[in-house]
């Protein structure tokens, strides 16, 4: 089922849609007292540079991912260079407004403080500020210029040059082939994982480990598709089919993606680079083979957040 799309923007009017609801209802939280006297209805004039927010809310939006968001603006109104979100770590966390980047590589997310929003449009707007320096001022949690820590593996503001296809829906994690120069490597990298079946699903015939309860087996799918050669972390969030709100609890995509990238094939140990869609959509990080496993479980069940498989400082310290 389609989603509804935003309604049409005016010129400076930034949409700011909200992804959580209770009961049908639109929840916003905390975020409605940092704009004070400054809404007026479903607008809020930020009274700088002629920057206004836009409320937006539909329940259909309930569980919205901010990678999903640029395919939902209306045809032919001007396009603001981001969007804000108002998701569950926003509204109930200490997440603070979800950006979304519109422009530059759409879909990818990096939060800021509830008190520096304003500021911050206001700069991106005026093109004081782009979009790739909030992503290389985010810290661990993908907090711009927040006090978590640098990551050790900053996510790359690059991105190719091209358009890609929607990755396959899937309830599993996605395992995406994006480098192609090592076919060799490939092959072994799904043999340790425990090969794939005739669907591409990756270790449907592994048991767990009943005396080693921490040897997850990778439950994911392999994506072997040379469109996605030079995909980089910042372009998968938009790739990813929109969760359907209406669909049966428990039924919805996993929170990452896997990418077997250049890295993968030419540094020690081979390390897949993990890419975020939920808390902060498109932030990555390298992650060692063993560790991948236990992060895709850990994180589909809420176990862990990204974050907390993110290094700072020593990776080797990480990594073990």
């Amino acid at each position: 089922m389609a989603l509804p799309a935003i309604p049409r923007l005016t010129p400076g009017e930034v949409p700011w849609v909200c992804a959580c609801y209770e009961e049908g209802e639109a929840c916003w939280g905390a975020q409605l007292d940092t704009i004070g006297d400054w809404r007026h209805g479903d607008v809020v004039d930020l009274e700088v540079d002629g920057v206004r927010l836009r409320m937006v809310e539909n329940p259909a939006w309930a569980g919205l991912r901010a990678g999903n968001i640029p395919a939902l603006l209306p045809v032919g109104c001007p396009i603001p260079p981001v969007a804000v979100m108002a998701d569950v770590p926003a509204v109930y966390g200490e997440g603070g407004p979800l950006l979304v980047d519109l422009k530059q590589i759409p879909g990818r997310g990096v939060r800021v403080l509830g008190d520096w929003l304003r500021g911050i449009l206001a700069a991106l707007q005026g093109g004081g500020l782009d979009f790739d320096d909030l992503v290389r001022g985010m810290d661990r949690y993908g907090m711009y210029q927040g006090d978590g820590g640098q990551p050790a593996f900053p996510t790359p503001t690059t991105a190719a040059s091209r358009a890609f296809p929607a990755l396959p829906a899937s309830e599993e994690a996605l395992l995406v082939r994006t480098c192609f120069e090592d076919e060799d490597g490939w092959r072994a990298l799904l043999d340790q994982f425990g090969g794939v079946d005739e669907r591409g699903r990756i270790g449907a015939g592994v048991e767990m480990n009943s005396h080693n309860m921490n040897a997850f087996p990778l439950r994911a799918l392999a994506v072997d598709d040379w469109r996605f050669q030079g995909l980089c972390p910042g372009q998968v969030p938009a790739l990813v089919a929109p969760t359907d709100s209406t669909a049966d609890e428990g039924v919805e995509s996993s929170p990452l993606v896997l990418l077997a990238d250049a890295r993968t094939f030419s540094e020690p140990g081979g390390p897949l680079t993990a890419v975020d869609l939920c808390d902060t959509p498109g932030m990555s990080t390298a992650v060692p083979r063993g560790a991948v496993a236990t992060m895709v479980c850990d994180v589909e069940i809420n176990n862990l957040d990204f974050c907390d498989f993110v290094a700072i400082g020593d990776p080797q310290v990480f990594w073990g």
